[in-house]
């Protein structure tokens, strides 16, 4: 059995050294050059093939399968010249989800995914049955596969572009967060984004669960799209305690809390647990207090919807707003709304930054930065005691940064950099 992997990011290596480790033979092909992805490749097992720097339909000569990592459009030319051929398509997820003998939560949504699949984590390990966390979080999974036993339970958090590349996802848990305008540039139409959304719960059996969101008008519709247990974790009481700033981290608690109960869990373990719970780097994540300001780091708003939900954690602070990045095509006009009526101070910077000053012209005090560490600095100079500087740049990361996991961590060395001397 030959095997094509198209992409060479963490999934693909992971899923590269899988499928080797099973005895397949193993082909690896990325557009990016060998020296972008060295510290990638340094991970391959020995006697992978690698083709890097472009590629054309011929690597796909005597290829039994292709499995595409989450970054390749499912209708990549590649893709579709496989199919033509009768190869089949897959993904690692799919690959996992043919293979886990576990009990499979899935979590998705727009925003807060991370969040909730983390605390879900944390939730269900207060039980007596081992957890495995992963997915869209960070850390693959099907490198950890052999570790998985029918008594575990297995927390997903899933992509839209995840979601995609598995033809019918089966979950016993399905968990749909909420649903607004992302991702267009590659889904095309918000109705073919809702709907992959909408796979987390479609599969599911008599004897599964979708546990949905009631107060997100596009979730409530999709409840007539499952034969599981609708589950409306809004609804959950008692409500739990969540040290988290937000309303969002709170409803990420109540649908923790759902899954919780679904898996049998006490209302006192469940509460107990969401009270131990921390947070998770990049999601309204803490860095420090200097000079009686509040430093967060938020990369993980890639969009003008998680941007808000940021910004709605500190009613009656005195915010000064970090943002800009990566992206067209986003609906601006409610994030506009919110930083006027939120933020006393905006420093804009990356590909955007243009078309956010404009868009805030009437924002009384409004910077540039050339970079990350002049916004950090500019930052520093118009916070005010008691106050709070939020990094949540509403974009994506790439015109500057490698990914917003890369994004944030550069912000939280040039805070501490800058007060721990």
């Amino acid at each position: 059995m030959t095997a094509l992997v198209v992409g060479a990011a963490r999934s693909g290596v992971a899923l590269a050294g899988y499928l080797a480790g099973s005895g397949e033979r193993v082909r690896v092909v990325d557009m990016k050059s060998e020296t972008e992805l060295r510290d990638a490749l340094a991970l391959l097992p020995a006697g992978v093939e690698k083709k890097l720097g472009g590629y054309d339909d011929s690597v796909l000569a005597g290829v039994d399968v292709v499995y595409a990592s989450p970054g390749v459009p499912w209708d990549a030319q590649l893709l579709n010249d496989a199919r033509r051929l009768g190869i089949r398509v897959s993904s690692e997820i799919d690959l996992f989800l043919r293979l886990c003998p576990g009990t499979v939560v899935g979590i998705t949504g727009t925003n807060g995914k991370t969040t909730t699949t983390a605390l879900t984590g944390t939730v269900l390990a207060a039980g007596d049955r081992p957890v495995l966390v992963g997915g869209n979080i960070g850390d693959t999974v099907l490198d950890r596969l052999q570790e998985v036993t029918t008594r575990h339970w297995v927390v997903l958090e899933l992509s839209s572009f995840q979601l995609e590349s598995v033809e019918k996802p089966h979950f016993h848990v399905g968990v749909i967060l909420n649903i607004t305008p992302d991702h267009l540039d590659r889904h095309g139409t918000f109705e073919r984004y809702t709907d992959l959304k909408a796979k987390a719960i479609e599969f599911a059996g008599a004897d599964d669960f979708a546990v949905l969101n009631g107060r997100d008008r596009v979730v409530r519709e999709l409840a007539s799209r499952t034969r599981g247990h609708v589950v409306w974790f809004d609804e959950h009481r008692p409500l739990p305690p969540m040290a988290l700033p937000g309303r969002h981290n709170f409803e990420n608690a109540l649908a923790a809390a759902a899954v919780g109960r679904i898996a049998g869990l006490s209302d006192e373990a469940i509460d107990a647990a969401i009270r131990s719970f921390t947070g998770v780097e990049h999601r309204l994540e803490l860095v420090g207090e200097w000079e009686g300001v509040r430093w967060y780091n938020d990369s993980k708003a890639t969009n003008p919807d998680a941007g808000r939900v940021a910004l709605s954690a500190f009613p009656e602070t005195a915010v000064v707003l970090i943002a800009g990045g990566y992206g067209s095509g986003f609906e601006l006009g409610p994030w506009v709304t919110d930083v006027m009526r939120h933020v006393d101070a905006v420093v804009l910077m990356g590909a955007s930054a243009e078309l956010l000053a404009k868009e805030l012209a009437r924002h009384p005090k409004v910077e540039r930065a050339a970079n990350l560490e002049a916004a950090v600095d500019l930052a520093a100079g118009l916070a005010k005691p008691g106050g709070v500087v939020l990094f949540s740049p509403a974009y994506k990361s790439f015109d500057m940064f490698k990914d917003f996991e890369d994004r944030g961590r550069r912000f939280k060395a040039l805070v501490k950099k800058r007060y721990e001397r």
